[in-house]
This record gives C-alpha cells, sequence and structure tokens, in this order.
C-alpha cells in the first residue's frame, strides 16, 4: 500500500545496488587520481635491490681536492720565500783570466811555455779546472790550452747551447790564441760531449787542426740526458728551490763525482766540491742550465762524425775500460766510425779519465802528437 502524501516507494535492492555503483565510481576516480609511483612495485613486480647511494665518496673526493690545493698554495708559497732568501748568486773565483771567443767571453788557462799545441774541451758540466790533473803532464812537452764553453764553468752565458755555437767559441779561441796557423795547429782533446765540438771544428776548419782525440766521447747525438717532458714537470719555481737545495749539501756533487769517476780518483775535499759546485751558482748559471737540460746532451749525427775518416789528420779515441755511460762496444765502434786506428781502453777507469788517470792520457795524447798523416 502507498501512502497518498508520501514520496513514492523505492525497492530496497535498487537501493543497494545504486550505493554499490556510486562507491565503485569513486574508488576508481580516486585511483586516476592519484600519479603512479614507480618506486612502488605492483603486485606482480619481482623483488629488486635497492640502489645504492655513497654520498661520504663525494665529500672525500672534495676534501681530498681542497687538501691538494692547500697543500700546493703552502708549497708554491714556500718555494717563492725559500727562492727569494736564497737569491744571492756567488761570484766567480778571483784571478780568472778572459778572452772573446766570437761572440763569447771565454775565460781560460794556458799551461807551458813551449812545445806544439794542444786545446782541451770539456764536456757537458764540465770546466776549464776539470783538466788540472792532466794539463800539467801535458806541459812538459807542450803549449796547453783550455777554455770555459758557454753554459758552464765561468764564462759568459749565451746560448744557444748547441754543438754549432759551441764550435763557433772553440774556433774563436784558437783566433784569439793564435792557434791554427802554420806550424801553430794544436791538437784538440774532446772529453765525453766535448767530443763533439772537437769534431765539428775539425769538419769545419780542417787546415787548422793538427788533430783530433775523442776522450771518453762519441761524438754522437744519441738524445741523452733527462727527458724532455722534465721542463714540462719542473717548472719555477720548484725546479729553482729543488736545485738550490740540493747544492746546499756536499752530498749531491759527491756522488756524482764518484759514480763517474771511481775509486781510482781522490777524494773530493772542500775545495773540490766547491770546484764543480761553484759555476752552478754564479748569476745565469740556472737560466743556462735549464736550457741545456732541455735540449739534452749536444752531439752531431753519425753520418756527419763519419765525415772524420776522410780528413788527413792524426785521430785516436780513448775510454776508460769501465765507462758505463757508453756500451762496451762505443770506443771499437766510434774508432771505426772516424777511421781512426784500435781505441785505447784504460784499465779500471770510468767516465773521467783525465782525473783518475791522467798519466795514462797524457801517453796517448803524446803518442797522437807525435804521429805523423
Amino acid at each position: 500500500m502507498h501512502s497518498a502524501s508520501g514520496p513514492p516507494s523505492v525497492p530496497v535492492a535498487a537501493v543497494r545496488i545504486a550505493g554499490r555503483d556510486r562507491q565503485e565510481t569513486d574508488v576508481g576516480a580516486h585511483l586516476r587520481a592519484q600519479p603512479l609511483d614507480p618506486a612502488r612495485p605492483g603486485p606482480d613486480a619481482l623483488p629488486s635491490t635497492p640502489q645504492r647511494r655513497r654520498p661520504w665518496v663525494k665529500r672525500w673526493l672534495r676534501r681530498l681536492a681542497l687538501g691538494c690545493a692547500v697543500l700546493l698554495a703552502v708549497v708554491t708559497t714556500a718555494s717563492f720565500i725559500y727562492n727569494a732568501c736564497t737569491a744571492h748568486r756567488a761570484a766567480p773565483p778571483k784571478g780568472l783570466r778572459y778572452v772573446q771567443a766570437a761572440d763569447i767571453r771565454t775565460r781560460y788557462r794556458t799551461w807551458g811555455t813551449s812545445g806544439s799545441p794542444v786545446v782541451l774541451v770539456h764536456g757537458a758540466f764540465e770546466q776549464v779546472d776539470t783538466w788540472s790533473r792532466l794539463a800539467p803532464l801535458l806541459a812538459r812537452d807542450h803549449r796547453v790550452y783550455a777554455l770555459d764553453l758557454t753554459g758552464d764553468g765561468y764564462s759568459q752565458r749565451r746560448g744557444p747551447y748547441t754543438v754549432g755555437h759551441f764550435t763557433q767559441q772553440l774556433l774563436g779561441f784558437l783566433d784569439a790564441m793564435h792557434l791554427g796557423g802554420p806550424g801553430a795547429r794544436p791538437l784538440l782533446v774532446g772529453h765525453s760531449s766535448g767530443a763533439a765540438v772537437v769534431a765539428q771544428a775539425a769538419l769545419r776548419a780542417p787546415g787548422r787542426i793538427g788533430g783530433v782525440m775523442l776522450l771518453d766521447g762519441d761524438a754522437l747525438d744519441t738524445g741523452a740526458g733527462p727527458p724532455p717532458a722534465l721542463k714540462y714537470v719542473l717548472l719555477d719555481p720548484y725546479r729553482t728551490s729543488l736545485l738550490r737545495l740540493a747544492l746546499s749539501g756536499d752530498r749531491l756533487i759527491r756522488s756524482v763525482y764518484d759514480t763517474q769517476c771511481g775509486p781510482t780518483c781522490p777524494p773530493l775535499d772542500a775545495a773540490g766540491v766547491d770546484q764543480w759546485r761553484r759555476p752552478l751558482q754564479v748569476p745565469g748559471a740556472e737560466a743556462a742550465l735549464w736550457s741545456m737540460l732541455g735540449q739534452g746532451v749536444p752531439g752531431l749525427p753519425a753520418h756527419e762524425v763519419a765525415r772524420l775518416a776522410a780528413l788527413h789528420i792524426p785521430k785516436s779515441v780513448v775510454f776508460g775500460a769501465q765507462d758505463d755511460v757508453f756500451s762496451s762496444q762505443t770506443p771499437q765502434q766510434t774508432a771505426r766510425r772516424i777511421g781512426a786506428p784500435t781505441p785505447t781502453l784504460i784499465p779500471r777507469a770510468r767516465h773521467l779519465t783525465m782525473i783518475s788517470n791522467p798519466r795514462d792520457v797524457a801517453t796517448a795524447v803524446e803518442a797522437l802528437a807525435t804521429r805523423t798523416t
């Protein structure tokens, strides 16, 4: 029965169905409104390993970079301060003799007053005084001359520090000493890298040269010396600081001397250490040193050295039998290359034969001086 005045009657089942439909509609709308969470696995997703984050690695890298920057700043500042405190340069010894040789004010020494002339040409990082044990022996029968090549010793430092420039200085020195004319053609003795200088001098002016001796040197451009990258690694102010620190004591000088000279050499006293060290401490020495190190040990191409074989002048090759700067085959190869007789090997001697065995070297020089072509 329906009341005439009330609302029309609705079946209870219809009301329940309608309510369920509204609920499903509301839930679906709610789900569509929510953004999908890719990190929330679905019901069918497989379990996965969570991503591991390591923020501590980045923190430590930043700290390391900061520490390196601070250390570099401290070392750089200390290097500048040390260089400023050690900027005073040593003075050359008093009483040195100089002459103008080509474009270089050249320090030199002489021994003896009579006999045929002998000119001694040192190697890298050596100087006139390197010959102080040999020259007096030669001076008994010869007029002996020695010069400091530019870049070493106490001669004016003027680049380029090449074989060509050294040779120009040597020939200029012969002019200044009035050597090279008739009756005054000198015998040239070149030690180590100085062998290349006397070789090129003979090639440039064969008529002015009386003979050539390659002493502990093959005259070749072998690329020996420090790697070229060194000049990019050792930059200022660090390289200056390292050099001055190394030279502040005696250890470096004594170590190199003992290694190159061997057990038969006289030990270095304080004056001997100063003789090797002071030329590296005079004004201009550091800049010249870095320039020479960048170019490596000077030498000539093999084909140019071989041109000596065609020169009609006496030639000889002398090496220390235990010279570890070169291979054991180098003396024989060098003698064949320049057209010299069998090389002279000095027993037990290393690379500084004029210091370790001056009498043996003097005998070899005398033998060369008395030879005729």
